[in-house]
C-alpha cells in the first residue's frame, strides 16, 4: 500500500508539474534558510560546553557604580583568586589568565615564526579546564617558571616532526622557554584560545623584578587578571561573590568594588554585566528560523488548497469506489512527504551552494556534509515538521469532499476554511514585515553607529607599535616620519584609543568621599596627542611637552562628573599613588563601543612610558610605506602590523553588520516564499470566482473593474498583516535596541518603507494572475458551468 501510494504521488506531481515545482521549491528554500540559521544558533550555543565541570567553573566579575551607573569588567585584581580559595572553602580551584596578544617570535634553530596569541595561566589549568594535553603532565605543565605549553599547530611550524618535548624556544630574542607540554588546538567554539601557554609565575617574578611599588599578590588597584573558579557543585554563584567583595573591602581601603560570577557557559553570549548581548541575536535568529520555516508551510498549504479544484473529481471517484477517509489521508500524506523528501534534497543542494557565502557573512566555519550529526539531526527534524505541519491540512481538507457534490460540480469551500487559508497569508506576510522592519531598524542603528561623533578624528589614522631599538630613538622616529610630506602629524601613547585595556581603582582627589572610589582608564600620551586626533578641550590646556608635565594630568568630562569635582582645573588628582594637578579637561569621547556608556578616563604625559605610534595622513598608502621602511629599519625580524582607525571602528560592530547582511538575505528569502503563498490563494479564488467573473464581463465590466474586484480583498488581507506586524516588530527591536547604551530610535519611516515594499511586491505577484482572470474568455467558463 505505501509503494502505491508513493507511485501515486509522483504520477500527480509529474501531472502538474508547475505547482509540484513551485510547492518544491518554496519549500526547499525555507528549508534551507531555516537549517542554515538553526546551524549558526547551535554552534552559538555550543560555546564552552565541552568541559566535564563547565556547570560549575566561573569568571569573576568587577563591578562599580559611577554616580548610580553600574559598570562591569571581566578582569579582576591579581590576590583575589588565590586570596578567595585560601578563605572560601566553596571554592575547589582557582585559574587566572593574563593574554599577551603582542606580536612575539618563536625562535628555534633556523625556523622562525611570529605569533599574538599567548597566555599566562596558572598551574592548575588543565586540572580546571579540558583542553586536552597530548604530551605533558596535566597535573604539572609548568615544572618550572621558564617553561612553557604549545598547541599541536604551534608545535608543528617550529619543530616539524621532531618530538618538541624538552626543545628549546626563544622568545624576541630575550628569553628562552622549555617545552613542557603539547596541547590540542584550541576549539573554535571556545572563549579561551591561545597558540602558546607560559606560567602566571612567571608574571610574578617579572613584577618583582622590574621594581614595581607592590607585588603581583599584593597588587588590588590594578585589574588586569582573568579570573577562573572552580566551585562545589553545591555553592551559590551569588554568596560566593559577596564574599569575594568582602575579602577585597578588607585588603584596600575605599574599595568601591562588588564581585559577581559568570557561569563559563554564559561568557560569549551575555555580557559581562549579564545583559543578552548576544543571545538576544541567538533568540531573534531562532524566531527568524521558525517564521522562515513556518511561512514555507503556508505556502505549501495555500498552493495544495488552490489546487483543491481540480483533485475534486479524483477524491470523489476514490471514495465512489470504496476508498475510505483514512486511506485518502494517507495518499495525500505521502504526496507530502515526497513533496518534503524532495525539498530537502534540493534545500542540501542550495546549502551547499550558498555555504560559503553564508559563513563570509556570518563569519562562521560552518560545514553542511551529511556525515556532520548536527546537519543531519537538524535536516530531519525539519523535515518532519514540514512534513506533518504542511501536510496535514490540506490532507484532511482534500479528504472530507464529497463525492455526490464533486461528481454534480458543485463543490463549494466553506467560508471557515477559506477564512483560515486568508489568516495564512495574514500571518505569513506579517512574518515577512516583521523580518523586514528588524532588517531596517539594524541598518539604521549601523546608520547611525557611523556617522555618530566619536569625539575625536578616526580618519586617516594609523597606527602601529613600538619595537626594537625604537624605543631609544622616539623623537628620532617622529621626525623621519614627518620628514614625508603626506604625514601632517605624529604622536606616542601607550594604550590604543579605541579599546583603552588599562584599568585602576587606585585613585584618589580632594573631597573624596572615602567610600565612593570608582574605576578609571589611564592612558599615557605625548604632548602632541590631542591635536593628532582633534580631541576638544573643554576646560584648561593640553601638555606642553615641559617637565612639569609629570605632575600634570587631564580628565575627561565623565571623570570630573563622576568625582563630583567642581572647577577642576587646578585641583589635585592621585593616580598610581602620584598626586597630580589637573590641567585640563578634554570632552568625553568613545572609546569603546556605543553599547558602553562613556567611561572615565584620565590622561598622563610620558615620553618614555609609549609603544604605541599614531600617524595623521593625507595619503595612507604613501604614510604607510613610509612607516614600514622605517620599521624594518628598527625591527628587520618582525612583521609590520599597522591598523587604521576606521577600519578597527568597523571592526568593533562587525557583529552587528553581519546580522545585517543576514537579515537582508533572509528577509528577500522570507517575502519571496510570502508571495509564492499569495500567489496560490490568488489563484484559488479567481479559480473559484471564474463564473462570477464571466458574468460581469457579459454584462460590461472592464478588466480595471475586475482587477480591483479580486485585488481588493488580498489588499486588504496585507494591510491587516502590516498592522499586526508593527506593534510586534516595535517592541522587539525596542528591546534589541535597548543593548546600545546609544542608539537611533525605531523611526517610523521604517514602518512606511515596510508598508510600500509589502504592499508593492503583494500587488506585483497578484496581478499576474488576476489580470490572466480578467482577460479570460467568458464563454469557455459558463459553457462548463461553473
Amino acid at each position: 500500500m505505501f509503494l502505491h501510494h508513493i507511485r501515486l504521488a509522483f504520477r500527480t506531481l509529474f501531472r502538474d508539474k508547475i505547482y509540484a515545482g513551485i510547492n518544491v521549491a518554496g519549500l526547499a528554500l525555507g528549508i534551507a534558510a531555516s537549517v542554515l540559521l538553526l546551524l549558526w544558533v547551535q554552534d552559538e550555543l555550543s560555546f564552552d560546553r565541552f568541559h566535564q565541570n563547565g556547570s560549575n567553573i566561573y569568571l569573576v566579575n568587577a563591578n562599580f557604580i559611577n554616580s548610580g551607573n553600574k559598570m562591569t569588567w571581566e578582569t579582576t585584581p591579581g590576590p583575589i583568586g588565590t586570596r578567595g580559595k585560601q578563605e572560601i572553602p566553596a571554592i575547589h580551584d582557582v585559574v587566572r589568565l593574563k593574554r599577551d596578544w603582542n606580536t612575539t617570535i618563536f625562535t628555534h634553530g633556523t625556523r622562525e615564526f611570529t605569533d599574538e596569541r599567548g597566555s599566562y595561566v596558572d598551574e592548575h589549568f588543565f586540572d580546571v579546564f579540558d583542553f586536552p594535553l597530548i604530551h605533558g603532565n596535566p597535573r604539572k605543565p609548568f615544572p618550572t617558571t621558564q617553561s612553557m605549553v604549545l598547541t599541536e599547530t604551534m608545535a608543528k611550524k617550529l619543530f616539524g616532526d621532531e618530538e618538541p618535548l624538552g626543545k628549546t624556544v626563544r622568545l624576541d630574542d630575550k628569553d628562552e622557554f622549555t617545552v613542557s607540554g603539547i596541547v590540542a588546538d584550541f576549539p573554535t567554539n571556545s572563549t579561551i584560545r591561545a597558540s602558546a601557554l607560559y606560567p602566571f609565575a612567571r608574571l610574578v617574578e617579572r613584577y618583582e623584578a622590574n621594581d614595581y611599588w607592590k607585588s603581583l599578590e599584593t597588587d588590588w588597584g590594578n585589574y588586569h587578571y582573568h579570573t577562573y573558579l572552580l566551585l562545589d557543585p553545591r555553592a551559590t554563584a551569588t554568596t560566593v561573590g559577596e564574599q569575594l567583595t568582602g575579602i577585597h573591602a578588607k585588603a584596600q581601603d575605599g574599595a568601591n568594588v562588588h564581585y559577581t560570577l559568570q557561569p563559563l557557559t554564559d561568557l560569549h553570549l551575555y555580557a559581562r554585566d549579564g545583559q543578552e548581548t548576544g543571545m538576544q541575536t541567538v533568540k531573534i535568529f531562532s524566531l527568524t528560523a521558525l517564521a522562515i520555516l513556518l511561512i514555507a508551510c503556508i505556502n505549501y498549504v495555500n498552493l495544495a488548497t488552490a489546487r483543491s479544484a481540480k483533485r475534486a473529481k479524483e477524491v470523489g471517484v476514490r471514495k465512489t469506489t470504496g476508498a475510505d477517509r483514512r486511506r485518502l489521508v494517507s495518499q495525500f500524506l505521502t504526496e507530502s512527504a515526497v513533496l518534503s523528501v524532495l525539498a530537502v534534497a534540493l534545500a542540501f543542494f542550495i546549502m551547499q551552494l550558498t555555504i560559503p557565502f553564508y559563513n563570509m557573512l556570518s563569519g562562521k566555519e560552518l560545514s553542511v556534509r551529511l556525515d556532520n550529526p548536527q546537519v543531519t539531526l537538524l535536516t530531519g527534524g525539519v523535515l518532519v515538521v514540514t512534513w506533518l505541519v504542511s501536510g496535514f491540512y490540506p490532507a484532511w481538507v482534500l479528504s472530507a469532499f464529497k463525492p455526490i457534490d464533486v461528481i454534480r460540480g458543485k463543490l463549494a469551500i466553506s467560508g471557515g476554511n477559506t477564512t483560515f487559508r486568508k489568516a495564512l497569508v495574514v500571518t505569513q506576510f506579517a512574518l515577512s514585515a516583521i523580518i523586514i522592519i528588524g532588517t531596517l531598524v539594524v541598518g539604521n542603528q549601523l546608520h547611525y553607529i557611523r556617522t555618530k561623533s566619536l569625539g575625536f578624528d578616526k580618519e586617516n589614522v594609523f597606527t602601529f607599535g613600538l619595537g626594537g631599538d625604537m624605543f631609544k630613538n622616539i623623537e628620532g622616529v617622529r621626525d623621519a616620519l614627518k620628514q614625508d610630506p603626506s604625514v601632517t602629524d605624529v604622536s606616542f601613547a601607550n594604550q590604543n584609543l579605541m579599546s583603552i585595556g588599562s584599568s585602576t581603582g587606585d585613585t584618589d582627589w580632594e573631597g573624596k568621599n572615602p567610600d565612593e572610589g570608582f574605576i578609571i582608564h589611564p592612558m599615557g600620551v605625548d604632548e602632541t596627542f590631542f591635536k593628532t586626533l582633534n580631541l576638544e578641550l573643554v576646560q584648561g590646556r593640553g601638555f606642553t611637552g615641559s617637565p612639569a608635565d609629570s605632575a600634570h594630568v587631564i580628565l575627561n568630562e565623565t571623570t570630573v562628573k563622576n568625582a563630583g569635582i567642581t572647577d577642576p582645573v587646578g585641583k589635585t588628582f592621585t593616580l598610581f599613588q602620584t598626586k597630580a594637578t589637573i590641567i585640563g579637561v578634554v570632552k568625553d569621547f568613545h572609546h569603546s563601543s556605543v553599547r558602553k556608556k562613556i567611561e572615565p578616563t584620565a590622561f598622563f604625559h610620558t615620553k618614555n612610558w609609549v609603544w604605541l605610534v599614531y600617524v595623521k595622513t593625507t595619503d595612507p598608502a604613501r604614510a604607510v610605506a613610509t612607516a614600514e621602511k622605517l620599521w624594518k629599519k628598527y625591527n628587520s625580524k618582525y612583521p609590520f602590523h599597522y591598523n587604521f582607525m576606521d577600519a578597527e571602528f568597523d571592526k568593533m560592530y562587525r557583529s552587528e553588520a553581519r546580522m545585517e547582511k543576514l537579515f537582508y538575505a533572509f528577509s528577500i528569502i522570507a517575502i519571496c516564499i510570502s508571495c509564492l503563498g499569495l500567489f496560490g490563494l490568488v489563484t484559488f479564488t479567481a479559480s473559484q470566482r471564474i463564473k462570477e467573473i464571466s458574468i460581469r464581463k457579459v454584462l460590461g465590466a472592464s478588466v480595471q473593474q475586475i482587477v480591483t474586484l479580486l485585488s481588493r480583498d488580498f489588499i486588504r488581507l496585507i494591510i491587516i498583516a502590516f498592522v499586526l506586524a508593527a506593534p510586534i516588530s516595535w517592541y522587539a527591536m525596542d528591546r534589541w535596541l535597548a543593548n546600545f547604551a546609544y542608539h537611533t530610535e525605531v523611526s517610523w519611516h521604517v514602518f512606511v518603507v515596510t508598508g510600500i515594499v509589502v504592499v508593492a511586491l503583494a500587488f506585483l505577484t497578484m496581478s499576474v494572475q488576476v489580470i490572466r482572470a480578467a482577460l479570460s474568455n467568458p464563454a469557455n467558463s459558463l459553457r462548463n458551468n461553473e
